[in-house]
């Protein structure tokens, strides 16, 4: 939504589809379109593409990851930016575990050369995060790759793909954005905490998709404050309440 992005496919596993369904609905109260697919077994990151070709089409499309956690200044801009880039755009920041990640490693002229799935030995410690922006040649380029050994059809083949052909760019996330990975139990209560800090410190929330769509003016004030209604008294109801009441300076 940050990247103006309205058409949004979530492709969940078949026991949690109904909760993604009751808690977004159809996308109609953000001002967006939400549709949704199955991974009936875990195949790989790269499947997302294949399972929703039909919903790619000829256009250009984004990835992210259910367990990423993205918060900064200058994410909208950025995000949009990379959304109107051919080939494909990834975000990628140093970490101290880089055998945890997808791992790009560049020449001495600052190029990308390689890119590795959670190496043992990496080449650098530029971690790929979870945020991907890729215009349509992605389905044919996803459907061309095999499974890993590991049994998975991995995202890093897929750009591997992209940077054969010339079309991968690179784009280095700038200190003041962070970027959390919560696929751990540790990593999860580490950016609870970070999101419970912030939120309390400057009193606005992370990832509110009613603010987004209506800072975008996809809904009206007057759609969020019925929306607020839902969430009755609550501390989320509250704020959103807050937003269309407050004059900003």
């Amino acid at each position: 939504m940050l990247a103006g992005i309205r058409e949004i496919l979530v492709i969940t596993t078949p026991d949690d589809l109904t909760a993604f369904q009751e808690l977004l609905g159809d996308g109609s109260s953000f001002g967006i379109e939400i549709s949704y697919r199955v991974q009936i077994t875990p195949r790989g990151i790269a499947e997302a593409f294949i399972i929703g070709k039909d919903f790619i089409d000829d256009s250009p499309v984004a990835l992210i990851l259910g367990d990423n956690l993205f918060y900064g200044a200058g994410l909208a801009n950025l995000f949009a930016g990379a959304n109107k880039q051919s080939g494909a755009n990834i975000f990628v920041t140093t970490v101290s575990n880089p055998s945890d990640y997808g791992v790009v490693n560049f020449d001495s002229k600052g190029i990308a050369v390689s890119i590795q799935e959670k190496p043992k030995t990496p080449k650098s410690n530029w971690a790929i995060t979870g945020l991907y922006f890729f215009d349509s040649k992605v389905v044919s380029l996803a459907e061309s790759v095999v499974p890993s050994a590991r049994g998975e059809l991995e995202i890093t083949d897929v750009l591997n793909n992209y940077l054969a052909i010339d079309s991968l760019s690179v784009s280095f996330l700038s200190r003041g954005l962070a970027w959390l990975d919560t696929g751990t139990p540790e990593s999860l209560y580490s950016a609870t905490s970070f999101v419970r800090v912030i939120e309390e410190r400057t009193g606005t929330k992370i990832g509110c998709p009613e603010e987004i769509a209506w800072r975008n003016g996809w809904i009206s004030s007057e759609q969020i404050t019925a929306h607020s209604a839902h969430y009755g008294n609550n501390n989320y109801g509250s704020y959103l309440r807050d937003l269309v009441a407050i004059k900003e300076p």
